[in-house]
């Protein structure tokens, strides 16, 4: 598209030209502006690499194949293994793609919770979770945790970072990040509509728990129905 001729107050050529730069500098740093704090908050690793391509390992009570829906069933006490990835559930139900891409789902009853953890990948930092249903999906190393969700992000294997709860919590370990969802399953004395809640540490380390009218948060060293490991 061609360029306009400069209007009688825009002086000479070069002056416009200036003008349009200085703004597309202003644009830039706005820009800018807008993006690095979200940086911020990303992290530099991601879920351990090795996980997709190591065996599942699984222990439990009892366990069924159903030939129909090509489905294992493992029932009582279950602990699932894949690589650092660790599933443990009342019952969890195992399938596998023709291209041997394999798929979890652990649910609890009562008032215990399911469990998940994974490694981040070179660094020695984990993401754990509960919730009453966990949803393992090993094509895009996505983890889906439902009702009652809880995530950390754990320095080590004890050290709370950041914690967010919700009703819903996805964790993308290829692009490592998750998102939360509000739902009734987590209202309570202070949160009666049941809103997400997180804390988040600052960069350096040291907890800097979010705080405000509906929210006080602070790291838990124990895990609601499994004992941390």
């Amino acid at each position: 598209m061609n360029e306009t001729s400069p209007r009688p107050d825009s002086g000479c050529p070069r002056q416009a030209l200036s003008r349009r730069a200085a703004r597309a500098v202003q644009t830039g740093l706005a820009a800018a502006l807008v993006a690095l704090p979200l940086a911020g908050f990303a992290p530099a690793a991601h879920a351990e690499r090795a996980d997709r391509d190591k065996p599942l390992n699984i222990e439990a009570d009892n366990m069924s194949y159903d030939d129909l829906k090509q489905k294992n069933i493992f029932i009582g006490h279950v602990v699932a293994t894949k690589g650092t990835i660790v599933i443990k559930a009342d019952r969890v139900e195992v399938t596998q793609d023709p291209q041997g891409y394999q798929y979890a789902t652990g649910t609890s009853t009562g008032k215990n919770l399911s469990y998940f953890r994974q490694k981040r990948d070179g660094v020695d930092e984990y993401i754990e979770g509960n919730a009453v249903r966990i949803d393992y999906d090993g094509k895009q190393d996505l983890t889906t945790l439902t009702n009652r969700a809880v995530v950390r992000r754990l320095q080590g294997l004890t050290k709370v970072q950041d914690e967010v709860r919700g009703s819903v919590i996805t964790y993308d370990g290829q692009k490592d990040f998750y998102t939360a969802k509000a739902g009734p399953d987590v209202a309570g004395p202070g949160n009666p509509s049941g809103r997400v809640r997180a804390m988040l540490s600052p960069r350096n380390g040291n907890a800097a728990p979010l705080s405000g009218g509906s929210a006080t948060l602070a790291p838990s060293n124990t895990i609601q129905g499994t004992p941390q490991q």
